[in-house]
This record gives C-alpha cells, sequence and structure tokens, in this order.
C-alpha cells in the first residue's frame, strides 16, 4: 500500500484540563464529544472510560485532536495535558473493528 492510499490511523486521546477545581471531568469530556460528533472529518470514534479511539486519516484525526485540546481552555482551564497514540499501518489496510476482531478469533483458538 501506497503511503497516504488508503491509509488509516488509529489515534488514542486523553485530554485532561488542570487546575479547575474539581476532581470531576466529565462535563469536558462530554464537551470534547460534541466536538467529535460535530467533525466534518471523515472520522469514526469510540469513547472508553480512560480516553477516547479515533480511526480515519492521520492529517483529519489530528485536526480534530487540535480543536478537542484547545475546548478546556475556552471552559476556563489554565492548563491543559494531552497524551496521544498513534497506530498507523501502511502496508494493510486497519481499522478499530479489524483489531478487535483479530484478537476475538485468537480467542477461539
Amino acid at each position: 500500500m501506497e503511503k497516504g492510499v488508503g491509509a488509516m490511523a488509529i489515534v488514542e486521546v486523553t485530554i485532561i484540563p488542570l487546575g479547575t477545581g474539581s476532581g470531576s471531568v466529565s462535563e469536558y469530556v462530554a464537551d470534547v464529544h460534541r466536538i467529535l460528533e460535530a467533525a466534518e472529518e471523515n472520522i469514526k470514534f469510540q469513547m472508553t472510560p480512560m480516553s477516547t479511539i479515533i480511526e480515519g486519516d492521520l492529517h483529519d484525526i489530528l485536526e480534530v485532536v487540535k480543536r478537542m485540546h484547545e475546548h478546556p481552555f475556552t471552559k476556563g482551564a489554565p492548563r491543559v495535558s494531552t497524551s496521544i497514540r498513534i497506530d498507523e499501518r501502511r502496508d494493510k489496510p486497519s481499522s478499530i473493528e479489524q483489531k478487535m476482531q483479530s484478537v476475538r478469533n485468537k480467542l477461539k483458538k
């Protein structure tokens, strides 16, 4: 598979607003989820208890993550810590579902 031709990235992102005066971040998580739902980029996403998984073109994902990262600042957070892990295959198609199915298949053995 050529670079950029059909290449799909899977990105795990965690955004933590700091200095908000509260130990709860669920309101920030809900706001970030709304950003994902409204994204015009061609992405798929899955929220987990500890992070969000996003699938799509890496350039598109990073544009969305940039908006997600900026959002807590607009709500008054003085500091935001964002962690990003990128899994990008260029040798064959990859998706969240394909990765999960691969593990399920191995569990059947």
